[in-house]
């Protein structure tokens, strides 16, 4: 397999490269920053024996994103899947307050993903064949006052993603929404919830068991399904004013 890592930064990223290159994937990681995106590719490849090339690419920057892919897809031979796992929390205080914070977590979290993925969905289906796997949040579940921009972000995402699931299914290509709660890397250290967090991975081997079972959407950890299922019906009278 030929797989593009984006946002190979992510300690969950990392993991699931791993996962697949174990098992003899090719590998194009790529981050914002050529440095770390270089040592993760070198990384990948000694301890999984299999190729591993990297690239830059920034999210937000939606006019590089074509010349990116084709080249990266130059540069792999081809490409069999997309690990989507880019994503920020920001400033969530100042993007309740500042329009320009606001609008750049929407682009990181989710304006970038619409722009890569649309550019990806449509080589995979002219080929008939494929996956896309996107790494989603439970923040983009319910809006909570605390984190409503960075949630909106997410919960678009997801329902992108969901659109996407049923036009590619009908092209031979598997589109999976992993809804991730708290995983214990530096993004989220000191915040709120660390009872519930995961490792990174952790969360990689149960996110790559549910890709080999072609699931669609998947909890992780899964006992976040049935916390967010109890928070999704909770009367909005009632839940504006909880802090969750």
């Amino acid at each position: 397999m030929k797989i593009l890592l984006l946002g190979a930064t992510s300690p969950i990223a990392r993991a699931l490269a791993m996962r697949f290159a174990e098992r003899g994937a090719r590998i194009h990681a790529a981050a914002r920053d050529a440095a770390e995106a270089s040592k993760i590719a070198a990384d990948i490849a000694t301890r999984s024996g299999a190729d591993a090339l990297w690239g830059t690419f920034d999210a937000a920057d939606f006019a590089s994103h074509r010349d990116f892919l084709e080249r990266a897809i130059r540069e792999l031979g081809g490409l069999d899947g997309v690990l989507l796992c880019f994503g920020t929390l920001g400033d969530e205080a100042r993007a309740l307050i500042d329009p320009g914070e606001a609008l750049s977590l929407v682009n990181q979290n989710y304006a970038g993903a619409v722009s890569i993925l649309t550019l990806a969905a449509r080589h995979l289906e002219q080929q008939g064949r494929g996956f896309i796997v996107v790494l989603g949040s439970v923040a983009g579940v319910r809006g909570r006052a605390r984190n409503y921009v960075y949630g909106s972000a997410k919960g678009a995402l997801h329902l992108f993603t969901q659109g996407l699931r049923a036009r590619l299914s009908r092209r031979g290509v598997h589109v999976m929404t992993v809804i991730l709660g708290t995983v214990d890397t530096r993004m989220t250290w000191g915040r709120e919830g660390t009872l519930l967090t995961v490792a990174p991975e952790r969360a990689a081997a149960s996110i790559f068991r549910a890709w080999e079972k072609k699931r669609d959407v998947v909890y992780v950890p899964w006992f976040w399904r049935p916390i967010m299922g109890v928070i999704r019906i909770i009367p909005e009278r009632l839940f504006k004013r909880t802090n969750f």
